[in-house]
């Protein structure tokens, strides 16, 4: 099994053959870096956030003898240019329509016919709207921890989990005006918590943006804390990376990730034939187990693979997402 004997471990740390940026539309650069062979099986990473990125562990998932993976951050966040934290950022220009152009605009450059799409969490989403766009081009799809975008979840992570952190959420919903913690239970709330945040946090004023980008991380780090084992994001300790990440966030999610209501499963018959491998933890209560269930059922080439031990993230799911990836090098 190449230079790891196993896919129960990581590969061992590598570097790119080859990193740059690829300029996009409206004066955006998307840095992109490239590892493994590059004859090998091409494959591409997507993040989760919005808002987050790609890092050196990311690399480790795939063969570098079987796999030519590309990697990327996108539109706003990690190493491209411009930056969701900068004063003058304009948030017209990221939405996920451009982020699929973006996307095939880093096929093209690379002169890539068909990729395997690996994806985690909102990257989830985001490779689910491309494939449906770009079917031809995709040959496989390993996804964890399985987000669709809907108003359904992004209600859930925002007010019915105060349920479950019930102080924890008082505090998150304190920061905002009286009228957001008045209705954010009430039937008619379509997303004002999320609308309030991304007015709060897009504020030029860091007086303003950084206590909500603060508290929106806080909340963050809260609803995936029931996962075994979690330790709190040390990216949240960098006020910039959280800015930029609560930014991204709620642009999308009081935007329902610009996605129609319930697209994805709607439009699955466009991706119907494309074999999939979904994972995700037993004990992910940010996002709950029903979402992956509900994918699988409408899927006929998808599998179901639950990890016991693992919530949004966490125990197993890097030797499911290797044991996913060796089926499809």
């Amino acid at each position: 099994m190449s230079r790891s004997q196993s896919t129960n471990q990581a590969f061992p740390p590598i570097e790119p053959f080859h990193a740059a940026e690829l300029p996009v539309s409206d004066g955006s650069k998307l840095y992109f870096e490239q590892v493994g062979n590059p004859s090998g099986q091409p494959a591409l990473y997507l993040h989760g956030g919005p808002g987050g990125s790609c890092g050196p562990g990311t690399r480790r998932y795939f063969d570098p003898e079987k796999y030519h993976a590309v990697l990327f951050d996108q539109r706003g966040c990690g190493r491209s240019k411009p930056l969701a934290s900068e004063p003058d950022y304009d948030f017209s220009n990221n939405n996920t329509a451009q982020q699929i152009d973006d996307i095939e605009s880093l096929r093209r450059h690379l002169g890539i016919e068909r990729w395997v799409l690996v994806a985690g969490s909102w990257g989830v989403t985001l490779a689910l709207a491309y494939a449906q766009a770009f079917p031809q081009r995709v040959k496989a799809m390993v996804l964890g921890s399985v987000t669709l975008g809907t108003r359904q979840e992004i209600d859930w992570i925002t007010r019915d989990m105060g349920r479950i952190f019930p102080r924890e959420w008082q505090s998150f919903v304190e920061y905002l005006p009286e009228e957001q913690r008045e209705c954010s239970y009430t039937e008619d709330d379509t997303g004002d918590i999320c609308a309030a945040y991304a007015k709060l946090l897009q504020s030029s004023d860091p007086a303003v943006h950084q206590p909500a980008a603060k508290a929106w991380c806080k909340w963050e780090d809260t609803h995936v804390s029931l996962m075994p084992g979690w330790q709190p994001s040390a990216r949240f300790q960098d006020p910039e990376l959280s800015l930029i990440f609560a930014r991204l966030v709620t642009h999308y999610w009081s935007n329902d990730c610009f996605l129609a209501p319930n697209q994805l499963i709607q439009n699955i018959e466009k991706i119907a034939d494309i074999p999939a491998v979904l994972i995700h933890g037993k004990w992910d209560i940010s996002g709950p187990l029903d979402t992956a269930y509900q994918l699988h059922n409408v899927w006929p080439a998808s599998e179901l693979c639950i990890l016991e031990e693992a919530g949004h993230g966490g125990i197993g799911f890097g030797q499911a997402i290797r044991q996913a990836l060796a089926k499809f090098a």
